[in-house]
Formats: C-alpha cells, structure tokens, sequence
C-alpha cells in the first residue's frame, strides 16, 4: 500500500482563516481597500501594547511569485492601514498581510521575515503559509527590545492564523 501526502490547499487554509475571524469577532472593514479582496479588522485592549486595531487580510497565491512582491504587498497594507487609522487616533494599528503559498521558495519566506517593525517604521507583519507543509513562518519574538508588539504579533497569528 502506497500513502500519498495530501496537503492543505490555499481554498482550505483561506476557509479556515475566515472561521476563525468570524470566532475571534473580526469584522470586514467598509472601506476602499487598495486591491486587497477582504480586509478585517478588531479592536482589542493589551495589557503591554494598549488599544490596539487590527487589520488582517489573505493575498492570492497568484499575487505571489518573488521576494518583492512580499514587499511591495505589505507597504501597500501599510498605506492601508495608515489611510484607514484617523489621525490622533489612540489606538495601535497593528497589520497581517498573509500569503499562502505551496512549497515558497525560502527566499519568499526571508523577506516576509526581514520586514521587520524596525527597519520599516511599520506595524506590518508579513506572514507566509505554506500550504503543503502546513506550517506559518511569522516574525519571531526578539531578545530585548520591542518585545510587546511582537509579543501581540505571535498571539494575533496564533488565534487567526494558525489552523
């Protein structure tokens, strides 16, 4: 008798996503969004970063092919999320911008890694999920500094977008 792997496809991992947004009270955001097919967001209070808005959303396999594309996609959600938060708003906006992907190749998942709040002046997390390996590479929690934001991060990717 012969097994033969089967993994997640990207149909699968977006349904479940979707699940667990209605579950964790995401709701579709009503504005413009940039070419993104659905945005959702949710409000939250945290104990180490403060009230906080979320912005999540899934990008087409299709929209993804080379490392720049992770990049261009998620300064875009960033433009996203800046033209969506008012202005003196007290609130933390907070952005996943999730590709599914099968089998990505490693430089895909590096620059969804490296764009980091630091670097980029941005609360964007770039996340790949491999859909054949069923595994999410999100940002790490680092050592020292910052840690409350990527604390928030891995909790976040946690509830939503691990299946």
């Amino acid at each position: 008798m012969r097994f033969v792997r089967v993994y997640m496809e990207t149909a699968q991992y977006r349904d479940a996503v979707v699940a667990n947004r209605h579950k964790h009270d995401f709701e579709a955001v009503d504005a413009e969004t940039n070419g993104f097919e659905a945005v959702w967001e949710a409000y939250d209070n945290d104990a180490t970063v403060g009230a906080v808005r979320i912005f999540a959303t899934l990008v087409r396999e299709d929209a993804v092919s080379t490392p720049d594309d992770i990049v261009s996609t998620a300064d875009e959600f960033r433009d996203f999320l800046v033209a969506n938060t008012a202005e003196g708003e007290r609130t933390t906006p907070l952005g996943y911008v999730v590709f599914a992907v099968p089998s990505p190749d490693p430089s895909i998942v590096e620059a969804a890694k490296s764009y980091t709040v630091a670097q980029r002046r941005t609360n964007v997390f770039p996340l790949v999920y491999d859909c054949e390996a069923e595994t999410l590479h999100r940002h790490e929690v680092p050592r020292l500094k910052g840690r409350g934001i990527y604390k928030r991060q891995a909790a976040d990717v946690e509830r939503l977008f691990e299946v």
